[in-house]
């Protein structure tokens, strides 16, 4: 049977909807700490269309599609709809698996479509947390006995029940009766170590590591930046700032609070181009004012010579909610000392010693960047304070849970409640190591500890939360937790998703099980996904104990979470031996893409949603579907993504999700022209849907691989007209190529194929990328595209570490001649532009070519139309443009002085055969 998927997918809708708030899928993932996310629009989607069948008659295939609309717009009448037609369809639910569950997205929405759903992922962690987004929330809790906590009264709000607990939902008014318990326990736990001032807990404190200066030997505080709160001149706000204080005779460094913008220097300061530079910041000692080196300073650290001090305490104030910063008092300096020896005592949780002293595993300088600072296991992450209260929190959070099963709280239940107050928790750590700075937006705020998707931060200066109940407090954490669980309980109804831990390649079903299989794997090495959680996990399953106890349970000698079947490829793991590469990534998605193809129905569909800015890892990708017996029948892509900076991420705000079905047997061969011919039409087609739907040319690019797939798959093989076969990257390069053709692009109105061959990469290159970087194999497909070699496009391309980027004036280096191409003029002439009109008349002449060149001026107009604004180039080609009546006089003056001298020149050499 024909499912809707490989037919007709809701591409323009998807797009649309996960930019809302009800199909970005924030809310569901803002319950769990995890690090990527699916919009449950286009979730729902792949799992609506993958269960659906296509209709012969063309009324029912209307009709379907538009129930499909209407239920990803959260129309309850047309999902019972559907409902029911599935149910017809199947005689019973259907069921649908997702491999590669993570926090469980896919199986949410196939549960809210009344689906039998199962998930399946690697991750412990992530396995946990899918369970409290698809499952818990779910099941009957109505026989559960009453917890032996007390409701605690609050401010009435408008839809609010009056009290913590009394909540119309069972499991959502039990949450925050049990989080409020933690937290209660949590603040008497810690009172001790955050003195109240005014009878109010201050909202935080700035911190900052020391170290020994190697000149005069005292310790100072390595601080980058010294504004704490921005001014705010409509309410005659000065904003705040500080100094350091250092005084040579007694050895004291403080931190002076004052009004204003920053009057000292940071004892951080800017030495290289970039901080990330061999010379990056160096740190310079505020008593003697030796520099010391981003080497040495780093060394040091490593080293174990770096001390935590505090430097400035925060308060919010009653009135407005402003962040008022000020000195710290002693009894504060002295609570924070307390607190370190009070570290020391704390017991351990069964065989985990209190603090983590699990390793961070060897090639992680990316990934756990306070590495390179001498951190060597997570619970080193932390400060002293931050660490006891996270180690007290998951006190409360056990003894809580053992309370509940004294009074015949199920142990599912038990483990639903400590989960929800451990999701909270995961949120608190995400703002609670050295890597939470101190963010001025929005009036002063703790920043995240992650700088990118993954990479878990580190910084010589870091800010803690204490007690209060601003941003960042349990209080805080526990209020954001219950409502966005009532939120998806609210949301809509779903039939209890079955979570598990397990390995893709090995899945727990029978064979021809599922109805349907819809997952997005892992890209690549975009995230590592274990490395990255391993700094929650280890309190996690410290917090969950009790919960929980199988949580702990891991086979990695570091007590981490298990790696050896993990299916990603670690970035900067090779010099550490890590098995994580390449190949082990290519083969174990094939094996799991083939396990995907064993528990599917006969007639059911494997659904892959993926997306990458690096065409070799598509290139991989689908060679590994094609290698796990799987052939692609539809393929659709959606705007989906955020994009990035990084060289992988940038230009790519789209995934393509991939119906795929077991290989037929008896497929014929299919013959290269003809074969190649079906790609380019099958693309040309596509590419008037996609420019339909506003897909970029980049994206375009990257879902041309999905028609080849097609196409190339209604072939046992392919073979050219010496009998040998074609491989798959053959027919990757000519999808590119029909979308480089399809797209039609004028260079003012002069056809882009009518450019010579090295202008036309590079034209085409600028309106993909512009200025930005793109991955460096990206460049190899362009020019394989394009029927060219690489000597062809030598000095178009900047070529970095990080990927390639379309070259500057300033650094072309190539000699202007008669045979020049029209890139190379115009690059030539914008590197000759400050110079004056008559350099720039000479790159004219010695091009030979004259003002009238259509070619050139039209180069020229485009590139300075399609690079940025503020781009040095784009000024120069933009003045070249005013000024080209002027260029034109400059090179007709340049060639007539030219013609005179050479005439001079033969006559002086003709004179003396003269006598």
């Amino acid at each position: 049977m024909t499912r809707m998927i490989e037919r007709w997918f809701p591409c323009a809708e998807v797009s649309d909807a996960c930019s809302e708030s009800w199909g970005s899928g924030n809310t569901e993932s803002s319950l769990w700490v995890w690090f990527a996310k699916r919009p449950v629009a286009q979730a729902k989607a792949a799992v609506l269309t993958s269960l659906l069948p296509w209709p012969e008659s063309e009324a029912e295939q209307r009709h379907l599609q538009g129930l499909v609309r209407d239920a990803l717009k959260g129309n309850a009448e047309k999902a019972k709809e559907i409902h029911e037609i599935l149910e017809k369809e199947y005689g019973r639910s259907p069921r649908v698996l997702d491999p590669f569950s993570g926090r469980a997205m896919i199986p949410l929405e196939a549960g809210r479509l009344q689906a039998e759903a199962f998930g399946i992922d690697y991750s412990p962690f992530a396995a946990l947390g899918g369970s409290l987004l698809a499952d818990l929330p779910f099941r009957d809790w109505s026989k559960e006995p009453a917890l032996p906590f007390k409701p605690v009264p609050r401010v009435r709000r408008k839809g609010e029940p009056l009290l913590f607990g009394e909540d119309e939902d069972r499991i959502v008014a039990d949450v925050e009766k049990f989080l409020h318990e933690v937290g209660r326990r949590f603040r008497a736990y810690m009172d001790e170590f955050y003195p109240t001032r005014g009878g109010r807990y201050p909202w935080g404190y700035l911190w900052a590591s020391t170290l020994p200066c190697q000149e005069c030997g005292r310790r100072f505080p390595l601080v980058g930046e010294l504004e704490l709160r921005r001014p705010r001149p409509k309410k005659d706000d000065q904003g705040q700032s500080f100094r350091i204080h250092a005084d040579p005779k007694t050895g004291v460094c403080e931190a002076i609070v004052h009004s204003g913008p920053p009057t000292g220097t940071p004892t951080r300061v800017q030495a290289g181009k970039s901080k990330y530079s061999a010379d990056g910041r160096v740190a310079v000692c505020p008593f003697c004012e030796h520099v010391h080196s981003k080497a040495v300073h780093t060394r040091l650290s490593a080293e174990g010579h770096r001390e935590d001090m505090l430097l400035v305490a925060a308060d919010i104030d009653v009135e407005d909610g402003t962040k008022v910063f000020r000195q710290p008092s002693d009894k504060e300096v002295a609570a924070a000392q307390q607190a370190a020896e009070a570290l020391n005592q704390e017991p351990p949780f069964g065989l985990m010693p209190a603090r983590p002293d699990e390793l961070i595993a060897p090639g992680n300088t990316r990934t756990i960047q306070s590495v390179n600072y001498g951190d060597r296991a997570y619970g080193d992450l932390f400060e002293a304070r931050q660490t006891l209260g996270l180690v007290r929190l998951a006190r409360a959070i056990n003894e809580a849970t053992e309370e509940c099963l004294t009074v015949g709280v199920s142990t599912d239940y038990a483990r639903a409640l400590a989960g929800y107050a451990t999701a909270a928790m995961m949120r608190k750590i995400r703002r609670s190591t050295r890597g939470a700075r101190l963010q001025k937006a929005g009036g002063a705020q703790v920043g995240d500890i992650f700088v990118n998707q993954s990479a878990v931060s580190f910084s010589y200066d870091w800010f803690e939360s204490g007690l209060s109940s601003g941003p960042g407090s349990w209080e805080s954490l526990s209020k954001q937790t219950v409502t966005t669980l009532r939120n998806v309980r609210q949301r809509a109804t779903a039939l209890p998703a079955s979570i598990q831990r397990g390995s893709a390649t090995t899945l727990p079903f029978r064979p021809n099980w599922m109805d349907a299989v819809v997952t997005d794997p892992p890209y690549d090495d975009m995230i590592d996904y274990s490395d990255s959680s391993d700094v929650f996990f280890v309190w996690a399953k410290r917090a969950m104990q009790t919960a929980d106890p199988m949580l702990s349970m891991t086979t990695h000698p570091g007590g981490v979470q298990d790696k050896t079947e993990e299916i990603i490829v670690k970035r900067g793991g090779g010099p550490a031996g890590d098995h994580r590469t390449r190949e082990h990534y290519d083969s174990s998605i094939a094996r799991a893409f083939a396990e995907a193809r064993r528990v599917v129905a006969e007639d059911g569909v494997v659904t892959i949603v993926f997306g990458h800015g690096d065409l070799e890892v598509w290139h991989r990708l689908l060679s590994a579907i094609s290698a796990a017996g799987l052939i692609l029948t539809g393929s659709w892509p959606a705007k989906t993504e955020s994009g990035g900076a990084s060289a992988t991420a940038a230009n790519i705000v789209t995934t393509l999700t991939m119906a795929c079905r077991p290989a037929p047997p008896g497929r014929s061969e299919g013959r290269l022209a003809a074969v190649e011919a079906q790609v380019k039409a099958e693309v040309k087609h596509r590419v008037e849907l996609w420019d339909r739907s506003g897909l970029a040319h980049t994206d375009m690019l990257m879902a041309s691989a999905g028609p080849a797939m097609e196409v190339t798959g209604l072939y046992s093989q392919i073979l050219d007209v010496t009998g040998n076969v074609v491989g798959l990257e053959r027919f990757l390069i000519v999808a590119r190529k029909a979308v480089q053709e399809a797209a039609d692009i004028k260079v003012v109105s002069l056809p882009l194929d009518s450019f010579d061959v090295r202008t036309r990469f590079a034209l085409w290159w600028v309106r993909l990328y512009g200025r930005q970087l793109a991955p460096k194999s990206e460049l190899r497909w362009q020019v394989l595209a394009g029927d060219l070699d690489m000597s062809d496009v030598k000095n178009l391309l900047h070529q970095g570490d990080k990927g390639c980027r379309f070259l500057a004036a300033k650094e072309f280096k190539s000699t202007i001649t008669s045979d020049s191409s029209v890139i190379d003029v115009a690059l030539a002439m914008a590197k000759a532009w400050p110079d004056g009109l008559d350099a720039v008349a000479e790159v004219l002449v010695d091009a030979a070519r004259d003002n009238d060149d259509q070619y050139l001026w039209s180069a020229i107009s485009y590139l300075a139309n399609r690079l940025p604004e503020g781009d040095a180039d784009v000024a120069a080609w933009n003045g070249l443009q005013r000024a080209r009546r002027g260029v034109d006089v400059a090179a007709r003056n340049i060639a007539s002085a030219q013609i005179r001298t050479a005439r001079e020149t033969a006559k002086s050499d003709l004179n003396p055969t003269l006598w």
